[in-house]
């Protein structure tokens, strides 16, 4: 390393260096799983909604219940569900206790569709951390988490 590049090192903070090589990772790792994905005829945003889906049965969620649980929040939720009703993946049924809530259900043939995804997903997983022994990768959990647990202000 030249000494211009140390000292364009030394001069951004460690939280600056970190922050990132944080969204380097989750870039270069999210777009593996994009491709993965995509080959099936998913977005990452789709299937991500399965995922969610799949966790909430049988009783299914409202659009904001599937927001406040995904990665990357998608700013037209409704949009994204249209679509993959459309594709049959999910339904969508007013609530007739409340006509207000609308509960999102994945279908049968959401359900294969993920689940043919299980294993090239656990695959390509392995392959992204196996360079890391499992001790350090917990504790890279823990950080990550402890980070994403920030108190704000």
């Amino acid at each position: 390393m030249n000494s211009l590049s140390k000292l364009s090192r030394a001069s951004i903070s460690l939280e600056n260096q970190i922050f990132v090589a944080l969204l380097r990772a989750a870039d270069s790792l999210g777009q593996e799983a994009e491709q993965l994905v995509k080959a099936a005829g998913l977005s990452g945003a789709q299937y991500n909604v399965l995922r969610i889906l799949r966790g909430a049965e049988p009783a299914g969620l409202a659009c904001r219940g599937i927001g406040d649980r995904m990665i990357s929040h998608d700013p037209d939720m409704t949009r994204l569900l249209d679509r993959m009703e459309k594709r049959g993946l999910i339904t969508r049924e007013r609530q007739t206790d409340d006509r207000r809530v609308v509960k999102t259900r994945i279908t049968p043939r959401g359900l294969t569709l993920l689940k043919t995804l299980d294993q090239p997903v656990h695959d390509l997983h392995k392959r992204q951390f196996r360079h890391i022994p499992a001790t350090r990768l917990k504790s890279l959990g823990r950080l990550l988490e402890e980070v994403r647990a920030r108190k704000q202000g």
